[in-house]
This record gives structure tokens, C-alpha cells and sequence, in this order.
């Protein structure tokens, strides 16, 4: 679906990522997201890596040539779904394979950052006042976007914020030369030579050249780095101009769009996208989970409170969420999350646009501690743990190196069965208690 940044890439966010994206593409394909550092105001983001364009795209004379072919046979399947001669000839005319792009697709960290470094970058103190810039020179549109779509400015802002810096980095990589590679190479073919139709619509309905339609090197486009199918659903000629333009300085269109996005996938204005709490002694662990949910009111009842010690007002039915189980911060989630997570699917991810949105709107910092000693498992260790619970008895249903619903459940189930806090959470001591 959309977006991203450059830099170093993680593979646990990378990996919790990916299946949210493709599930709403295709059932079976994958989308991978990557991370962004900078130095004075580190980006992460979790999406295809904003890279600039790295010279040197050459490939063997075979493989251009089958290249060239697969384009050829591509050209025929396009224009079947309606593209018009001239806008294959504009648009696909000189594209050349880009072997960096396969490259990138294939580099996967072996080591991911923990929820809090992720949090240290995407709400640092720097990125929170270029917010607070950004929200203070664009007011005027911003409040026209949040009266339109209903979704508040501070969050449209964080969201601006996470993808591509408050615009400052929206990637140059040629959109439709990423796409073709990515539809040519065998992995996820499927999703990207959908992908690369729905570009090539946009370029027909005129709402960009070929050659200013850029992004990252996976194809995410614009401020807000909407994918092509994406964009055909939920970007919007905000400023009238005739054209969705989301790759301009003008960031308009691209943060009504980002609105659209979250508007359609149920965003309630003036709800919470999550809570910090605190828990009481000898709370129930086995109640935090996504599929238990109880009005905050109920929650009070069972000593759930604000993390300034009162109940949370009832904004609607919410779960608790642990993302660094019992020794962190505690989150009460409601509805809006699962906005937010329609956009990005990992829980980092969402905590990082609703946190950064919040101190944009003058609140504070989390108050409760990281467990900072700890340290995220790597992809073979998260393969391993998933065996090793399996090999117990406790069934992740799967080996995929990624922390899914299955796979805390059996960090729960294992965690139930020796007496210990049943948070869910996998960490590397029980990795080592396992083993």
C-alpha cells in the first residue's frame, strides 16, 4: 500500500509489516517496509527504503534481454486492462532493469531495534518540533483536511511526519522502473505488476508525468507514500487543481489523501488511538490481548487506570496492549488503532503516529520505564523460539521468524503452564529458558 524512507532496515518491524500490507492486496504476497536514519532527526519508518537513485543500474546483456522481453509480453497484458498505446509508449519507453532494486528487496537485517529505540526516533524531540513547525506553516489547509474528513491535524501531521519527514524525504527512485523490476523478478510478481497497472493509470488519467512520478525504491509515492493501487482508492484533488498530486512541494493533496485514507478505514474524530495506563497488582495477563476488550469503565472497575492514577473516559470498547509485555508501558487501545493500523500494520508503527500525534497536541512523554536491558530477538531466534515451543507442546502454527497472534499465544500458553507472567511477550529470556 504506501511509503517509506532510507536508511537502515530492521527485520522484526520489517517482518511484522509485511503481511499487513499484502492482506490487503493479495492474500498469499508479501510488502516489505523498511526503517530510516538520519542524523538530526532520525526517521523510521517501516516501508520500502527511500533510497537516492544509485548510478550503475547495469545488468547482463541476457538478463536485459529477457527483461525486455517479459516487457514486451507485459505491454499486451496492460493494454487488455485498458492502457492506452500512448501511455506504454511514455511511460515504458528506456526502462531498464534496476538490479539495485532486487538488491535492496533481498537485504534484510538479521537484527532488529526494540520498541523503544523505535519510539526514541520517531518521536524524538526533533521530530516533534519540525512537527510543530510543520502543523504551524500548513494550519490553514490542515484545518481544512480535519473539518473535511473528520481526522484531527496533529495526526494527519504524525503520519506526514513518519513517512517522509514532513516531506523532506520522498524518495527519487523512478516509480515505474522499480515496479517493472519487481513485476519481472518471480517473488512477489503478482503484486507488483498490479502495482506497476494501477501506476500506469494514474499516469493516463493525468495526474502526473511519467517522469515526476518518483518514490521509493519499491514504488511508494508522494508526502504520505501512498502505493499506486492505494492512491487509485483514496487520493484526492484536495486543492482543485484537476490532479492528485502527491508529489509536489505542496503537500495538500497528499495529507487530504492521508485523511481519505484513515476517514474510509473508520477513524471516529475526537476518540483516542490508545491510552497509557497503569495495572494493578495481580492483574489478569491473559485479558491483554486484542480480542478482549471491555469499556475503559470496566477496566476501572478491575484497577485499570490512567497513567495519572483516574479511569479513562468511556471513548469506546478497548483491549490492552503490552508491547514490551508486563516490565513497559501499557497501552488501553480503541478503534481509531485499527485505523492507523490499516495504513501500517505493525504495532511500532502504529504507537509511533498515535504517540508523535499526541505530543503534537501538547501531551507528554510516556511515564512508565522500557524494560531498556532487554533486546529485540533476531529473525533466527525468532525461528528458533517458535520451534522450540512448538517442540513443547505449545504450537506457534508455523516457523516464519515473525510475532504474530499464533505466536504469542504460545509464549502465553508456555508462560501459563510454568507459572510465569503470561504477557506474551517473547523476549530472549525465555528464549534461553527454553533452551
Amino acid at each position: 500500500m504506501r511509503k517509506c524512507i532510507s536508511g537502515v532496515m530492521t527485520a522484526a518491524l520489517w517482518a511484522s509489516i509485511v503481511q499487513a500490507e499484502t492482506t490487503k492486496q493479495s492474500q498469499n504476497l508479501e510488502f516489505p517496509k523498511a526503517m530510516k536514519l538520519a542524523s538530526a532527526d532520525v526517521m523510521v519508518s517501516i516501508r520500502p527504503v527511500l533510497r537516492p537513485a544509485i548510478k550503475g543500474q547495469h545488468v547482463s546483456a541476457e538478463g536485459n534481454a529477457r527483461f525486455q522481453a517479459w516487457l514486451g509480453a507485459f505491454r499486451e497484458r496492460a493494454a487488455a486492462q485498458g492502457i492506452e498505446a500512448a501511455t506504454l509508449d511514455a511511460a515504458l519507453a528506456g526502462v531498464t532493469y534496476d538490479k539495485e532494486v532486487i538488491k535492496r528487496d533481498r537485504n534484510q537485517a538479521e537484527f532488529s531495534k526494540p520498541i523503544w529505540e523505535y519510539l526514541d526516533s520517531a518521536v524524538s524531540d526533533t521530530r516533534v518540533s519540525n512537527g510543530l513547525a510543520g502543523l504551524e506553516r500548513h494550519r490553514e489547509i490542515l484545518q481544512l483536511i480535519e473539518a473535511t474528513y473528520g481526522v484531527e491535524k496533529e495526526v494527519v501531521t504524525a503520519l506526514w511526519g513518519l513517512e517522509t519527514s514532513f516531506g523532506s524525504h520522498r524518495g527519487s527512485d523512478p516509480t515505474i522502473r522499480s515496479l517493472a523490476t519487481l513485476a519481472f523478478d518471480a517473488r512477489r510478481a503478482q503484486f507488483f505488476e498490479a502495482q506497476l497497472i494501477a501506476a500506469l493509470q494514474i499516469i493516463q488519467a493525468g495526474d502526473v508525468r511519467p517522469e515526476d512520478m518518483v518514490g521509493s525504491w519499491a514504488g511508494a509515492m508522494g508526502h504520505t507514500q501512498f502505493m499506486p493501487t492505494s492512491f487509485l482508492d483514496h487520493a484526492v484533488d484536495f486543492d482543485g487543481d484537476g490532479r492528485r498530486d502527491i508529489w509536489s512541494d505542496d503537500p495538500a493533496d497528499a495529507l487530504a489523501s492521508a485523511a481519505s485514507y484513515l476517514a474510509r478505514h473508520g477513524w471516529t474524530k475526537g476518540q483516542p488511538w490508545g491510552v497509557e495506563v497503569q495495572l494493578p497488582e495481580g492483574f489478569d495477563y491473559a485479558t491483554a490481548k486484542r480480542g478482549f476488550t471491555l469499556l475503559p469503565s470496566e477496566w476501572a472497575t478491575h484497577g485499570v487506570l490512567s497513567a495519572e492514577g483516574g479511569a479513562v473516559p468511556d471513548h469506546g470498547q478497548a483491549a490492552i496492549l503490552l508491547p514490551a509485555g508486563g516490565q513497559g508501558v501499557a497501552l488501553m487501545i480503541f478503534d481509531n488503532f485499527k485505523a492507523i493500523e490499516a495504513y501500517n500494520g505493525a504495532d511500532a508503527y502504529v504507537i509511533g503516529i498515535g504517540h508523535l500525534s499526541d505530543r503534537l497536541a501538547g501531551q507528554s512523554r510516556f511515564q512508565a520505564n522500557w524494560p531498556r536491558g532487554d533486546r529485540a530477538l533476531s529473525f533466527t531466534e525468532k525461528k528458533e523460539l517458535q520451534t522450540r515451543l512448538t517442540e513443547a507442546g505449545f504450537d506457534t502454527q508455523g516457523i516464519d521468524g515473525r510475532t504474530g497472534p499464533n505466536t504469542i499465544n504460545a509464549v502465553r500458553a508456555y508462560q501459563l503452564a510454568w507459572g510465569l507472567v503470561p504477557d506474551g511477550y517473547p523476549s530472549l529470556r525465555l528464549l534461553e529458558r527454553l533452551r
